[in-house]
């Protein structure tokens, strides 16, 4: 009974705060929504734990001085010639990586053919602003974002507003991906890590929290820079400062990961390799192609056994 009673205490509360919120003006309402979510607003996928600036600390793999730069960058996100226009321009790859390796791998075909990942649930982990969120959204996902930069949440908030359809499949969280393994274990069709696993603090920790949440036979994607000389080079002297395609300072080589190792970690959880595709930015162009070269960039496509 008493349980009961603070989960009814609780719900109670996230609906005074959201029926007050909707009586604010809009840029309040929206400051509100985006820092505190309500987990029963999930309960799709049955978590019962509420997120927010006020949610108990937990360990998480995050690094501070990462976290610190992210926030500086917070309202660049929609500006896709701004300093995040390489991850605008590497949509036109991961997005379809995503899919193809979703819909070949799902049990069961999608109903509908303009939205072939409709039925399926996705985490995106270190969403941002939700650039990555919202195209698999558009594909018939279900997408939980979850971002350790509340200024980022924030604006992936704002922007999702301005699709009311996208609105009801996709829920930004404010948080790390370990907030959700306690919860969360084996609910997901997928798990993304974009462009992230090369700024945490501790990876050994990190891809078993995204190990965790994946269902059996389900995916896991990653596209992140591999640890070579020649990545160093181009990567960060030449995208940091010489073409400036990101802020300098973003990357730190010695949290790049060679394949060999991301795979070996993958195998450790459970998951085996299904495909890795090298990847190459030309920043003349301004565009992504695939390659076989995998000594700068890649992408990995691994699936829960």
């Amino acid at each position: 009974m008493f349980i009961r009673s603070k989960l009814l205490t609780l719900c109670h509360t996230c609906t005074k705060d959201l029926n007050v919120a909707i009586n604010m003006t809009a840029q309040r309402r929206l400051h509100s929504v985006s820092k505190t979510v309500c987990i029963s607003q999930l309960r799709r996928l049955k978590i019962r734990r509420h997120y927010g600036t006020n949610r108990p600390v937990v360990t998480h793999t995050m690094d501070e001085e990462e976290l610190k730069l992210f926030r500086s960058l917070a309202n660049s996100w929609w500006n896709e010639t701004g300093d995040f226009e390489a991850l605008h321009a590497m949509n036109k790859l991961r997005v379809p990586f995503i899919r193809d390796g979703l819909v070949q791998t799902r049990e069961e075909p999608s109903p509908s053919i303009s939205q072939p990942l409709q039925g399926l649930s996705i985490v995106d982990v270190g969403s941002g602003g939700g650039l990555l969120s919202e195209p698999l959204a558009r594909l018939g996902a279900f997408v939980v974002g979850v971002e350790p930069v509340e200024e980022s949440t924030r604006v992936a908030q704002l922007h999702l507003e301005d699709d009311p359809v996208l609105m009801s499949r996709v829920k930004y969280i404010t948080g790390s991906v370990e907030d959700l393994v306690g919860t969360e274990s084996e609910m997901f069709d997928a798990v993304v890590a974009s462009e992230v696993v090369e700024h945490v603090a501790d990876l050994e920790m990190f891809i078993e929290a995204c190990c965790t949440l994946v269902k059996p036979g389900g995916s896991l994607f990653v596209t992140t820079m591999n640890k070579t000389l020649l990545s160093k080079g181009l990567a960060i002297y030449g995208a940091e400062r010489v073409f400036r395609v990101v802020p300098e300072g973003t990357h730190d080589w010695e949290k790049f990961v060679p394949p060999e190792d991301l795979r070996a970690l993958l195998e450790k959880n459970g998951m085996h390799t299904r495909l890795i595709h090298g990847m190459l930015y030309m920043p003349v162009l301004r565009e992504w192609r695939w390659v076989q070269d995998t000594n700068i960039n890649y992408a990995l496509h691994a699936v829960k056994d």
